[in-house]
């Protein structure tokens, strides 16, 4: 496919969104505003516990009461910033832009990193943020650099981006890898090289092909043979077994279908996206509240742990989802998301000012079989918290500064 064709599907794409949003009811939507100027105070709380250091926020220890950060080389690096751009977009307080620029500083030589596929995650949800919001040629060719990074782990006879590195006949890949894929849509569409594309719609693919269930649950990760492209085994990863269903992982997967659509206007990816919401929202196990647990298939079900960072995922692509089909299910996910937003603004999972250590939701869960990062708060669930309000305000016309 040549790059002019391909500037025409990223147009379409864009005029899709444009020409068929969800038209919703005023009566008894969410007022968005409050929580957005509340979840912006924890941000600039938050900002306030940083001051004089290069760290990036990762966790808060309850126990410990103290705050743990991160070097710019941690996958979720660029949660932070890209939460911060967010917030301001929605408020306009300007603090919380000068806080997101300063940590841009401190993630820029992250741009040549090509030890993780995590480098989509880091870079796009950060400086493309900031690029959306404020462009400037500098953002452009950083974003260009980290998507040459993320291409050198692409392997044309597995048909995947490699995500761990581990032994030299290994070919590790997570169906995380998914959202990384949005940097390499954006590097063809500015700079015209359909390299980048292919490699994503490939990917996307091969992922399409081995990931998934007869249910349409899929495997949390798959181990290839990266010189003939065979599976040698799957992974439960961060999962309860490999034949459980991780709830970040669905979620995951239903992101990253849904935002694939978005950029290729290919159906399959909106039958996929279909397909894993579904899955989602009439499995057995999930709660009436549609806060998952963190695993659909996880021991002591009622009394699991439940994982905001998934609801909050769900939320946001349900709500992108609902745009892109016909009514009945447009009102169907665009409910559910309504449903899990007033979950998770609530105090059960939203914390008290100042407290939580500036993060905005409580209840997320990490690693499980590794026993990190259990039941604390996380920063991917604030982004994608974040991101899902200001997609319902838009949809439901209060996107305004406040």
């Amino acid at each position: 496919m040549n790059p002019g064709k391909l500037t025409i599907l990223f147009l379409v794409a864009l005029i899709t969104v444009a020409l068929f949003p969800v038209t919703l009811p005023a009566k008894g939507k969410i007022k968005i505003a409050p929580i957005l100027r509340q979840a912006a105070n924890q941000y600039l709380y938050l900002k306030d516990q940083l001051k004089g250091t290069d760290r990036f926020p990762q966790t808060y220890d309850k126990h410990m009461q103290r705050l743990k950060t991160s070097n710019s080389e941690w996958w979720c690096s660029g949660f932070y910033p890209g939460t911060l751009f967010y917030l301001y977009q929605a408020t306009g307080n300007k603090d919380l832009y000068n806080e997101g620029i300063r940590m841009l500083r401190l993630l820029e030589p992250q741009q040549y990193n090509t030890h993780t596929h995590d480098v989509g995650f880091m870079m796009y949800g950060s400086y493309g943020n900031a690029n959306r919001i404020v462009p400037q040629p500098e953002y452009k060719a950083i974003l260009i650099n980290s998507a040459r990074s993320l291409m050198t782990r692409f392997n044309s006879v597995v048909g995947c981006i490699k995500s761990h590195n581990r032994k030299p006949d290994d070919y590790v890949v997570i169906i995380d890898n998914m959202m990384n894929l949005e940097l390499l849509f954006w590097a063809t569409q500015v700079t015209g090289d359909s390299t980048f594309y292919h490699a994503a719609v490939k990917h996307a693919d091969t992922t399409l092909k081995n990931h998934f269930r007869p249910d349409n649950s899929l495997y949390h990760g798959l181990n290839y043979n990266p010189r003939t492209g065979q599976i040698k085994h799957y992974q439960a990863g961060q999962g309860f077994s490999e034949k459980s269903a991780w709830a970040r992982g669905q979620a995951w997967g239903l992101y990253g279908y849904t935002l694939l659509y978005r950029c290729t206007q290919d159906r399959k990816y909106l039958d996929q996206a279909v397909k894993i919401a579904e899955f989602i929202l009439n499995h057995p196990h999930m709660p009436g509240d549609l806060i998952p647990y963190w695993d659909y298939n996880a021991p002591g079900i009622p009394d699991a742990l439940r994982d905001a960072s998934a609801a909050a995922i769900n939320c946001s692509a349900l709500l992108e989802l609902s745009r892109y089909v016909p009514k009945a299910p447009a009102k169907k996910y665009f409910k559910a998301a309504e449903k899990i937003l007033r979950t998770l603004s609530s105090p059960e999972y939203t914390a008290q000012p100042g407290t939580n250590g500036g993060f905005i939701l409580k209840h997320s869960v990490g690693n499980m079989p590794s026993g990190t990062e259990i039941d604390v708060p996380l920063t991917y669930a604030d982004y994608y918290y974040v991101e899902a309000l200001c997609r319902y305000a838009e949809l439901t016309g209060d996107a305004q500064k406040q």
